[in-house]
């Protein structure tokens, strides 16, 4: 039985950096992608190969139906694998206030947009590679929050509820796959600099506010979640599960 990690946003970023560091640790990677040039991906692709691992990248809308069964039907042809490693990191949501005199307020397009794809997303593939037995004992389910589920940014609220309710999916998942010793946790990472968090109006106030506040006086790196990855690679207990792990230089506590 082969062991794969699927990363759902694995061009950039944190996802990536979880991507080089499983394919280091001998976990053959798919990769799924939206954005991000041809040249860019075939070079990850190179660098991931270079630890003997197999590497597949697909460019594809992660939140689209369509997309989810032909890439759960790709996965089947790989024959008898275990899904070691699910890590969805998706950031793709609608920044606008709820409330606005000047611009365009949330609608309810943007917000079912961003909580079907920041949120709903993990359940809808939870199901799928659990019905087709890709998940078995001593896989690992991780998705990936911040501290905007509990705290409140200017034009972030979208994105803050789809945070809130991915937590909320995790610790349920992790209590339905419990008996399966199937285990799932979200990460909560601190305030890192991702092609995601330059699209946040007044980035640069988070930006500042995370350094002076965290004890370590630096940002999340993406490596830094890529290190917390790495332990869990070698975990085959689902005992520790239903958390939401925070990996964020204590930023968190202090701010």
């Amino acid at each position: 039985m082969k062991d794969w990690a699927l990363i759902l946003g694995a061009s950039s970023g944190i996802g990536a950096a979880c991507a080089k560091r499983l394919a280091k640790n001998g976990i053959n990677i798919y990769g799924l992608y939206l954005r991000k040039r041809k040249q860019d991906i075939e070079a990850l692709k190179e660098e991931l190969g270079q630890y003997g691992v197999e590497v597949i990248y697909k460019k594809a809308n992660a939140s689209n139906e369509d997309s989810r069964n032909q890439i759960i039907n790709e996965l089947k042809e790989q024959g008898n694998i275990r899904i070691k490693m699910f890590i969805h990191s998706i950031a793709f949501g609608t920044l606008k206030s709820m409330i606005s005199n000047s611009e365009p307020a949330l609608n309810k397009k943007n917000i079912e947009m961003t909580l079907d794809t920041m949120c709903n997303n993990i359940i809808y593939w939870t199901q799928d590679l659990f019905q087709n037995q890709f998940l078995k004992k001593g896989s690992q389910i991780i998705s990936m929050t911040s501290a905007g589920g509990h705290k409140n940014w200017p034009n972030y609220g979208a994105v803050s509820l789809a945070k809130a309710g991915i937590e909320s999916a995790c610790r349920q998942l992790s209590l339905e796959l419990a008996p399966y010793e199937v285990a799932v946790n979200a990460i909560q990472a601190g305030v890192t600099n991702t092609a995601a968090l330059q699209k946040i109006p007044g980035n640069d106030d988070m930006v500042q506010n995370a350094i002076k506040n965290n004890p370590h006086k630096r940002l999340t790196k993406p490596q830094d979640i890529a290190d917390f990855i790495e332990i869990l690679i070698s975990y085959e207990s689902s005992w520790m599960t239903g958390n939401i792990i925070r990996i964020d230089g204590g930023e968190d506590i202090t701010g």
